[in-house]
């Protein structure tokens, strides 16, 4: 919360004393309580639904979509989501989703072999342009 107390010019977070840094866990247990609006202490399909289509997700989330969420969040089938196992989902989705980045990255920084030919290649031309055969 950005908005300053009694115009002194200090956050609501530095009076109450609240970390910039919060554990991820922490984080999931916020985001879940969000999404319990009913205060059951477990989230349906449809209310996971209407966070997802509310509270503007990050990338990776809204290309699996809220079904295929939802879908390792409730890997039982249930139909309901208690705050561990959103814990645990999202923790899993979030591992998942560097891995993915990660590979993509590292596949995307490392030449193919016809990339490396090609290099190879260029450079050989270029090498043979600059040699005098005149003398």
């Amino acid at each position: 919360m950005s908005a300053t107390i009694s115009g002194l010019g200090m956050s609501h977070q530095a009076m109450t004393g609240a970390s910039m840094y919060m554990p991820p866990a922490q984080k999931m247990f916020d985001l879940f309580s969000q999404i319990d609006t009913s205060g059951t202490g477990s989230i349906s399909k449809a209310q996971f639904e209407l966070a997802f289509n509310t509270l503007n997700p990050p990338a990776g989330f809204k290309a699996m979509g809220s079904d295929a969420v939802f879908a390792q969040l409730d890997p039982k089938g249930t139909g309901a989501v208690t705050k561990q196992d959103f814990k645990n989902g999202m923790l899993q989705i979030i591992a998942q989703l560097r891995q993915q980045r990660n590979e993509s990255l590292t596949q995307a920084s490392t030449p193919t072999p016809a990339q490396t030919i090609d290099t190879s290649l260029d450079g050989l031309n270029q090498l043979g342009s600059n040699i005098d055969t005149t003398a």
